[in-house]
């Protein structure tokens, strides 16, 4: 169960809006992390807190292939990213480093601030603040089970590798 606040973002972000392309030198979670929407939403990383959740119209994560976005996004404590839609790349770089990515078309009617619980399992957001409920197509259980542990990587280790 995932539990925050919404900090909401608009149609068509890209992956320079979520980490500018002049803090690529490094894959450091943290450093990444440090400067994590600073260009759309300066002191993003100063307000956002353990646990919140971004959410967003269309197009989340287009852009670049890299997976310096969702790094960055997952380094200053965003659980989840709830989105109307996904750039494909992102969608599958954020799923290889175990950050939830959610589709939902009502992601407008979430508004910043509100307080969100997200239930990956049974693919059910509540949004506390206004007491309403929407469902999502949940993952499948290999990709939960890819996310619960860290990503891809971690995956392959705790299931392959003995």
């Amino acid at each position: 169960m995932i539990k925050g606040k919404a900090w909401k973002f608009g149609d068509n972000i890209n992956t320079d809006d979520i980490i500018a392309a002049r803090y690529l030198n490094t894959i450091d979670e943290k450093q990444l992390a440090a400067h994590c929407m600073e260009t759309i939403m300066p002191g993003f990383t100063m307000k956002v807190s353990k646990g919140d959740i971004i959410v967003a119209e269309t197009n989340f994560g287009c852009g670049s292939s890299r997976e310096h976005a969702p790094v960055a996004i997952k380094g200053c404590g965003v659980a989840a990213v709830i989105a109307k839609g996904f750039a494909r790349i992102f969608l599958r770089n954020s799923i290889n480093i175990g950050l939830p990515v959610i589709e939902l078309p009502q992601a407008s009617e979430i508004n910043e601030g509100d307080e969100l619980e997200v239930d990956l399992e049974n693919g059910v957001i509540k949004n506390i603040t206004k007491q309403k409920s929407y469902t999502f197509t949940k993952y499948p259980e290999f990709l939960q089970d890819i996310i619960k542990n860290g990503g891809l990587i971690e995956w392959v280790k705790i299931k392959h590798i003995k």
